[in-house]
């Protein structure tokens, strides 16, 4: 045997190992992936309300950086609000404002445990409306359904008109009375000493 065939055996081995070898490893990189096994609410489903989260759960756990889960209404409008949550293998992400009933899509990128994005979408049906994190205005209560109450010092500092009224009509009638009288006396008196000077001497 000569040299170079020594040599060939050994590399047309390799060759070979290397071609039975390459789909097992084209297999395990693409076993990497994270694969999507279940969604809340499901795929296609139909609920009575949209919930206050939407939850993928995957195979592998994810990788924060990279992963997004937005959440459309029927208009179209985005109504997810925050990060999502990575938890074990399940990804979440909160819904918020005012959610009427309709079809809801959920657009998700996600990040795999080797680094690699998966992205995706799905739909879901909400037969009512609901709203999560809308306040709600009080109600206005009116001036005859709420008074305003009067203290009692209010009650007490005004005086009292019919006692006030009767001591102003007493000192007025009081005082033409007085001058009558006065007026009287004098014209007695003045009568008086008439009479008296006119009455003959005895």
């Amino acid at each position: 045997m000569t040299a170079t065939g020594s040599v060939r055996k050994p590399l047309l081995a390799l060759l070979v190992g290397a071609l039975i070898a390459l789909p097992v490893v084209g297999a395990t990189a693409a076993q990497a992936h994270d694969v999507l096994q279940s969604t809340d609410p499901a795929d296609g489903s139909t609920v009575a309300l949209v919930p206050d989260h939407v939850t993928l759960t995957f195979d592998e756990p994810a990788l924060v950086l990279g992963t997004e889960i937005t959440v459309q209404d029927p208009n179209q409008q985005t109504v997810s609000v925050g990060p999502p949550v990575l938890v074990d293998n399940t990804v979440s992400q909160e819904v918020t404002g005012a959610l009427p009933a309709g079809v809801y899509t959920v657009l998700y990128r996600v990040t795999s445990a080797d680094g690699h994005p998966i992205a995706g979408t799905f739909t879901f049906t909400a037969t009512g409306e609901t709203s999560y994190g809308v306040a709600t205005q009080a109600p206005t209560m009116t001036a005859s359904a709420a008074p305003t109450p009067t203290s009692s010092a209010e009650v007490t500092a005004s005086p009292s008109p019919s006692a006030s009224g009767a001591s102003d009509e007493r000192a007025v009638s009081a005082g033409p009375l007085i001058g009558i009288a006065a007026v009287l006396v004098v014209a007695g008196g003045i009568v008086a000493w008439l009479l008296l000077r006119r009455r003959p001497a005895s």
